[in-house]
């Protein structure tokens, strides 16, 4: 056979194995386990982190002031150095949407060591202690929550016994860019890190989605959370995994009523999305980058490569290459329709994967342009040169 033959089989074998033994990644039925309502509904507190959100703020906090919860609950939006009204607009949504009590605080500017959202995070969950809450919803200000979205969080948690409780909302998918690399950045997730995998007892990978975390407050205490994680750009996976070395329970799955309303309508807007951080997962290391460019290029791009070689010409070995890497391809397309199903997208965007593949390798080989540049995670004003990535103690 042909070197790119070989390539093929290997492509073909990366994806049998990404097929059956990478916690069926692929598939898309984790959803929030099995709950009751309980006997006494749990004080909770929202925190909300917001820089600059006055555009997608209308969508999203009259969300969380209308939610139909039995037990207390207030919300505590943090407002971190906006220029553009965001605390004046939240305390108005306030009047206009009589519900949920609402608390607008500003941490002043980050101190040394800290991302900008785990210092306003800081400050958000000290205020919310003062209250004593049983529970700290931790939410994006581009987060828009169904009026029974806490409900079904905490009756999870308690049912389960859970001590975090993630979902990775529903992105906004309506522009062409959009529906080519947004349901693409959740597939990736899961198949870095398996739902399933995380939502075991004893789970073999740990992750939440930072827009949605229903977090235990004692957990969070005992896990010196944020302080632990404080200059995590992937401050997510970070807490997550704080939670699990503090003997916490995580679960991680996608969800059904929590949205982000958050646009991306420009190619280079979902371009940043990707690249702000993508070096950060990678720990900052050209081996590991090196290795993520060569196994992106095997395991994505080799199948359609060899397709096109084998029809452009004659030789015997470029055939076998070309059946074996359509079957590589197929395979592939395969496991990206239940991801596509779930964001209600046509299933042709299936056989296009390897081109969002070939977007995704080039962000992160950005990522690590801008950070050896001295530019780092970017991000509404503020850029950290040196940021760490999610500690794995």
């Amino acid at each position: 056979m042909s070197t790119l033959a070989w390539i093929a089989l290997g492509s073909l074998a990366a994806w049998l194995w990404l097929l059956l033994g990478q916690g069926f990644f692929w598939r898309t039925d984790q959803r929030l386990p099995r709950r009751t309502a309980p006997d006494s509904w749990p004080s909770v507190v929202i925190v909300v982190p917001a820089r600059d959100e006055a555009a997608v703020l209308p969508e999203s906090l009259p969300s969380l002031l209308r939610q139909s919860y039995p037990g207390e609950a207030e919300v505590v939006l943090v407002d971190d150095g906006s220029k553009d009204g965001t605390g004046d607009l939240a305390r108005k949504l306030a009047e206009q949407y009589a519900g949920l009590p609402l608390t607008v605080s500003s941490p002043g500017e980050p101190e040394p060591g800290w991302t900008g959202k785990l210092w306003a995070l800081r400050h958000g969950i000290e205020l919310a202690r003062t209250r004593r809450p049983e529970y700290l919803l931790l939410t994006d200000a581009d987060i828009a929550h169904e009026p029974d979205s806490l409900c079904e969080l905490v009756a999870a948690a308690k049912t389960q016994g859970l001590d975090l409780v993630s979902q990775m909302a529903r992105l906004r998918v309506a522009t062409g860019w959009e529906r080519l690399v947004v349901p693409a950045f959740v597939y990736f997730f899961a198949q870095l890190y398996p739902f399933r995998w995380i939502n075991k007892e004893r789970a073999w990978a740990t992750a939440a989605a930072g827009g949605c975390v229903l977090l235990r407050t004692d957990t969070a205490e005992r896990a010196a959370i944020p302080d632990s994680v404080r200059q995590s750009v992937i401050d997510d996976v970070a807490v997550a995994r704080a939670v699990r070395r503090a003997g916490g329970r995580v679960w991680l799955g996608l969800a059904e009523r929590v949205d982000s309303v958050r646009p991306y309508p420009r190619f280079a807007d979902l371009w940043r999305m990707v690249s702000r951080c993508a070096y950060a997962q990678l720990r900052h290391s050209p081996l590991l980058l090196a290795g993520t460019v060569a196994g992106l290029a095997v395991v994505y791009l080799a199948p359609p490569f060899a397709v096109y070689v084998a029809v452009r010409a004659d030789a015997p070995g470029d055939a076998v290459a070309g059946w074996v890497g359509l079957l590589a391809w197929v395979v592939m397309a395969g496991t990206y329709i239940p991801m596509l199903r779930y964001y209600r997208q046509t299933l042709w965007l299936a056989p296009l994967l390897p081109f969002t593949a070939l977007l995704y390798l080039l962000m992160t080989v950005d990522s690590a342009v801008q950070h050896y540049r001295g530019r780092g995670a970017a991000w509404k004003g503020r850029t950290y040169a040196r940021p760490e990535a999610a500690p794995d103690r």
